[in-house]
């Protein structure tokens, strides 16, 4: 079970068609990732790491990723991902949305 965050319930909107990679991690952490298109067309982006406890490491949500289609934003978004599961510097959290 994962404890979602306030990023991901403001980014939340099963209404609109949307992609998505979990995946559960050697250390028992899990990623999900997950892009749709918005209403006016654009790309967005949720990124989520979790623990093998199911806390929230980090969520990022993008509300335009322009010029990216949904299938590179995910991919994207799974490395972003990766990095962070991690623990690497060089991906501190923004604050985006």
């Amino acid at each position: 079970m994962r404890y979602r965050g306030d990023v991901f319930w403001a980014w939340a909107d099963p209404t609109l068609h949307h992609r998505y990679h979990d995946e559960i991690l050697d250390d028992g952490s899990m990623i999900d990732v997950q892009t749709r298109l918005s209403r006016t067309g654009e790309t967005q982006l949720f990124i989520g790491v979790y623990a093998k406890s199911g806390d929230r490491i980090v969520e990022e949500a993008y509300p335009s990723r322009p010029h990216e289609t949904m299938t590179r934003a995910l991919a994207w978004g799974t490395g972003r991902a990766l990095v962070f599961a991690a623990g690497h510097e060089s991906a501190k959290p923004r604050q985006v949305a």
